[in-house]
């Protein structure tokens, strides 16, 4: 009987060309959302909106992830996940193309909340996809770098806003933003299909499954993880997520328009700076899994959330104090995305915590769900940003980046645990 994907040694072919694929669909995924917050100064001035209303469509695609989330996790322990990776990447990628033609709050919104499905549901199946077929010692490095696609999306959003927009306008940088779809076209035939959710699939159709896993097997998905014995780990994945989540959002829905209004920093300029936080972020993330791999996922976490409070802090609370030494801020900008790195424990984590029969399904409900309660978020700092201005606001990140370091401590050490098609050893 042939190897499974996981149970190789070493990563092959077949591999790299999953991780390109999870890694491609997350840097547009995250390029997608976070393009937006660059625009929001062009379309609020074109379209005479509020900034409260601004921040609300930004809220809604991020409670959009959550419903895209718990729909495409469904849909990839039910379909498998190379056939609803593609999905997720064709939808956002419409999404955010449709927002080119918006004329109103009402068309923006719908065509926001499209980008924020496909968004939401990516991220599960793409770090399903590679948590069920990397082998187990090196889960977490490959898990992690998948997660540099992210700030290499924000990287591109920051070119695209802040150098491009300008020159072509804020409808063509969503026009342009259709590049995703052909690129799934291009190589969604060369992708193997996780060969671990093949298994049990076999299993259940050859009848070798335990008369309890054929009635799990049976039971709703959604509801399974709220049953007995998966209980406890979602809602502790849940809480984590929602604490990880605050920090980043509370950090980076207004810092461009933090840097530009309240610091006086030129569109450009406010680019370049966040150009620095993302070159932190993609560095974090990458050496984010081997510190896991090394010393364990819950002191990883912690390590990296501390560095990320320290940042914010410095950037918001103490910016009047360190503005003198222009370089500092820099380095503290850089500490910022430094630490967003603990984001890349997230699928070796929930990878390691859930079985084969649920596994996307609680990836991308934990993930999104909390995402989704993000929807207050642009909110709340606009407000507070009325009586004490956008640092304040963002300064709140602090906070939730260090319960996160602190959360953590409830879960089991779970490095170099073992996946199987029926459980996890």
């Amino acid at each position: 009987m042939s190897l499974l994907l996981s149970e190789h040694e070493k990563p092959t072919k077949a591999h790299y060309k999953i991780l390109f694929m999870s890694w491609a669909g997350w840097v547009f995924d995250f390029y997608d959302l976070i393009l937006y917050t660059f625009l929001m100064i062009p379309i609020k001035k074109e379209l005479h909106f509020t900034d409260v209303e601004v921040s609300f469509v930004l809220g809604a695609s991020l409670a959009a992830t959550a419903i895209g989330g718990v729909v495409f996790g469904f849909l990839a322990d039910k379909y498998g996940r190379k056939r609803v990776l593609q999905w997720t990447i064709f939808t956002y990628s419409i999404g955010t193309f449709l927002s080119g033609f918006s004329y109103s709050i009402f068309f923006l919104l719908i065509f926001r909340i499209i980008t924020g499905l496909g968004v939401g549901g990516e991220w599960g199946t793409g770090q399903t996809y590679i948590g069920e077929t990397f082998p187990a010692k090196a889960r977490g490095r490959y898990g992690a770098f998948m997660q540099t696609g992210a700030p290499l999306g924000i990287a591109l959003a920051s070119v695209i806003g802040g150098y491009i927009a300008p020159v072509i306008g804020w409808r063509y940088c969503f026009f342009i933003s259709i590049l995703p779809a052909i690129l799934v076209i291009l190589i969604r035939k060369h992708l193997p299909e996780s060969d671990l959710w093949e298994e049990r699939n076999r299993l259940i159709k050859e009848n070798r499954l335990t008369h309890e896993e054929i009635a799990q097997e049976r039971r709703n998905k959604f509801g399974l993880l709220f049953s007995t014995e998966y209980r406890k780990y979602f809602i502790l994945a849940l809480v984590l997520a929602i604490f990880d989540m605050s920090a980043y959002w509370f950090t980076y829905s207004w810092m461009p328009g933090y840097l530009h209004e309240q610091r006086q920093f030129s569109i450009a300029k406010s680019a370049l700076f966040m150009l620095v936080t993302q070159s932190g972020g993609f560095i974090g993330y990458f050496t984010f899994g081997f510190i896991a791999d090394k010393l364990g996922r819950r002191p990883a976490y912690s390590i990296y959330s501390v560095i990320m409070a320290l940042g914010l802090v410095m950037i918001t609370t103490l910016w009047e104090y360190i503005i003198v030494y222009q370089n500092l801020i820099l380095v503290c900008m850089f500490l910022v995305g430094f630490g967003t790195g603990m984001f890349g424990g997230y699928g070796p984590l929930f990878s390691e915590l859930f079985p084969t029969k649920i596994r996307s399904t609680a990836m991308g409900t934990a993930f999104n769900l909390a995402r989704g309660i993000q929807f207050f978020t642009p909110v709340i700092i606009s407000i507070v940003a009325v009586n004490y201005g956008l640092g304040s606001g963002i300064s709140i990140a602090a906070l939730f980046a260090l319960l996160t370091g602190a959360w953590i401590w409830t879960f089991p050490e779970t490095k170099g645990r073992k996946l199987t098609a029926t459980k996890i050893e």
